[in-house]
């Protein structure tokens, strides 16, 4: 079911070549310099007795190689640079902060660039997600009952009127209103796989993406409907458990969650998120077994669309289920972190 690499005489042919046919589905290793790179690279080609091939770039880091500086291997799927990585500590460390493009000027980087970057991986710029974590925290202070003058300034806002502004602007309602409304909590949680999205409240996770899906701004608004709340960024306890929890996943140490879910479905749908869980780690059904399995043996379609309706990854294991040819189908995260997450628990469960 999974992509099997050539032998190594037609791996090294189209490493000479730059297929890129093989983007994203082989690596090649080198030896002499102890880097890994896409079939692509520009860079002068190895030696073939330096050379090795691997079908993920986690068997090529886990072999010891680091990621090629020059095709960067891991930008073929989403994965953060180290300028996110700063910035997005930085964000968290200090969420107050005021950040200008004269702060990142200092800091060595570029703010085109940064920009750049941020809008293409999270769909806002770097400026834009601080002034959006900012007034998080000033929500979250009205929220919990908090007067409007200390959600200013736990906002890190020195003027009232800006602060006003800044709550009707985002959310379309002024802060006295914002006090009675209902508000989900969104916080961006790192993995191997490049960041994630989780939506929560004080009680539950209500959703669970990877940031690039597609279909997420959607997601998002069904969700707002549902609920009847607006979205900000903050975390909550929810978030601290979940992202304990998924950083036990990525480890290889645990995959059970204790997460508390709010699951958004009819019964029918439930009922299939149900059979999902049950499937046990490092294993996979094809959707005509997990019609079976919840004794609906003819409604393999309708288990299909439950399944693409699943909004919490991973925690509802939707990668599981595979076509009745073993073919990898509809992810809608991408069929590579499918293929990825199938092999992570296989190796959890071969130990």
């Amino acid at each position: 079911m999974f992509f099997d690499l050539p032998d190594f005489d037609t791996l090294y042919a189209a490493l000479l070549a730059r297929d890129p046919g093989y983007d994203g589905f082989a690596f090649v290793g080198v030896r002499s310099t102890g880097v890994f790179c896409r079939l692509t690279c520009p860079a002068r080609k190895p030696k073939k007795e330096n050379s090795v091939f691997y079908s993920t770039v986690v068997e090529a880091m886990e072999a010891g190689f680091r990621p090629c500086k020059r095709c960067q291997p891991l930008s073929l799927f989403g994965a953060r640079d180290n300028t996110l990585g700063i910035l997005l500590a930085s964000l968290e460390n200090d969420p107050e902060k005021k950040w200008s493009e004269e702060d990142l000027v200092t800091a060595g980087l570029d703010p085109s660039t940064v920009r750049r970057t941020f809008k293409r991986q999270f769909g806002v710029t770097f400026l834009e997600m601080a002034r959006l974590r900012r007034i998080g925290k000033g929500v979250n202070q009205l929220t919990t009952g908090g007067e409007v003058i200390d959600a200013q300034l736990e906002a890190s806002f020195e003027s009232g009127s800006g602060f006003r502004a800044a709550i009707v602007r985002h959310l379309g309602m002024n802060p006295s209103q914002a006090r009675q409304h209902r508000f989900l909590k969104s916080h961006w949680i790192e993995t191997p796989l490049g960041s994630m999205l989780a939506v929560a409240d004080h009680q539950a996770l209500h959703l669970l993406e990877f940031v690039d899906r597609p279909a997420l701004p959607n997601e998002l608004t069904r969700l707002r409907n549902l609920t009847s709340s607006e979205i900000i960024m903050d975390r909550t306890p929810v978030t601290d458990r979940l992202e304990v929890e998924m950083g036990d996943y990525f480890a290889g140490k645990s995959c059970r969650f204790a997460t508390p879910l709010v699951e958004h479905g009819s019964i029918f749908t439930r009922g299939v998120w149900d059979a999902l869980r049950a499937i046990p780690a490092g294993e996979v059904r094809s959707y005509s077994a997990v019609a079976a399995a919840i004794d609906r043996p003819r409604a393999t379609r309708a288990v299909a669309r439950a399944n693409g309706a699943n909004q919490i990854a991973i925690l509802i294991p939707c990668h599981r289920a595979i076509g009745a040819d073993g073919s990898l189908t509809g992810y809608g995260g991408g069929l590579w972190r499918k293929k990825w997450l199938i092999e992570h628990e296989k190796r959890m469960f071969s130990r």
